[in-house]
């Protein structure tokens, strides 16, 4: 077999999202809910035949040596998950990088599930998820958490506990199939139109709570509250209850850090609120990306946001997380 063939899904938050990062979680602990949706980075790996490495991403680069890949996780990955022969990296995605779903965790977690079918060698969930912020928080130091590398492995809508030695516990949500076929009708994602880097955003996060920041401090305990209410309002069914939540849960989490919102956004949600949303929230940083909204109207949320340019992004819920297979 020449060519491996990966994907790894993106997600979105539904709760408690900003308690992944070390810097917050290794004195208090974190949690949060998410859900992986049907929406992939994509990976081909040509393993023969290559007498240079070959990468293809928004950029494209011809090495000798591992060592002068220009992208990071490309070279770093490759320098500790690859003993064989140059390869040929190829890969995309369906959505922007930039737009808050967790693409870099996802990039990461894709190559390294690739990398492990092509060296012949089993991998769990866990063990990409980790890899992947080892990757990510220790050896790049980007000022980024567990999520989105720990939903792009797993799959499905699970609760993610972190712990302060670093270890997570994944638990899948127990849903009633009326409250996901709800969730499925009345979850709607639109394009803001802004991508944009969540570095600035979360290394504001970061260095306020390495510091000790008092008001930095409390809103992420109080982020992590809203994340157990919403698991057990979920796990109930009452989703007026979880989405009236949401709305809270945005209001408190554009208080954390500058940028977190802008007048487009603001503009939008105030027009999916009109519309019929009861709640709703930018999805990961801040400062652009996706508005995910909960709407009982969902056909008048859709075209107050035609109406404000505001492209919708059709998605459902995924349940196999990272995955690899061999071609010929």
């Amino acid at each position: 077999m020449s060519v491996i063939y990966s994907r790894a899904p993106l997600r979105i938050s539904l709760g408690g999202g900003g308690t992944d990062l070390p810097s917050y979680y290794e004195e208090h602990g974190g949690f949060l809910i998410a859900g992986a949706i049907d929406k992939y980075v994509y990976m081909f790996v040509h393993t023969v035949f290559q007498r240079r490495y070959r990468m293809k991403y928004s950029e494209i680069e011809e090495v000798d040596e591992i060592s002068e890949i220009k992208h990071p996780i490309l070279r770093e990955t490759l320098a500790r998950h690859w003993r064989g022969d140059p390869v040929e990296i190829a890969s995309v995605a369906d959505v922007p990088a930039g737009t808050g779903m967790g693409s870099s965790g996802a990039y990461t977690v894709c190559l390294l599930k690739a990398l492990s079918q092509a060296r012949r060698q089993a991998s769990t969930p866990g063990g990409l998820a980790e890899a992947a912020c080892e990757i990510e928080i220790e050896v790049l130091r980007e000022p980024v958490g567990k999520q989105d590398q720990y939903v792009a492995a797993h799959g499905g809508i699970c609760a993610y506990t972190f712990r302060p030695d670093g270890t997570v516990d994944v638990v899948p949500l127990e849903l009633r199939p009326e409250t996901l076929g709800h969730l499925r009708d009345r979850l709607l994602l639109f394009y803001t139109g802004d991508a944009r880097s969540a570095s600035s955003i979360l290394s504001d996060q970061d260095r306020r709570s390495k510091a000790g920041d008092r008001t930095m401090i409390e809103n992420l305990h109080r982020t992590k509250e809203l994340g157990f209410t919403s698991r057990e309002l979920l796990e109930k069914g009452d989703l007026t209850a979880y989405a009236e939540l949401m709305h809270e849960h945005w209001e408190h989490k554009r208080r954390r850090s500058p940028g977190m919102a802008n007048q487009r956004i603001d503009s939008l949600y105030a027009a999916a609120r009109e519309a019929g949303a009861i709640g709703g929230k930018l999805v990961g940083a801040g400062g652009g990306g996706f508005l995910l909204v909960y709407s009982l109207h969902p056909e008048q949320t859709r075209q107050a946001m035609r109406d404000a340019n505001a492209q919708e992004l059709v998605f459902d819920f995924e349940y196999g997380g990272a995955f690899a297979s061999e071609y010929a």
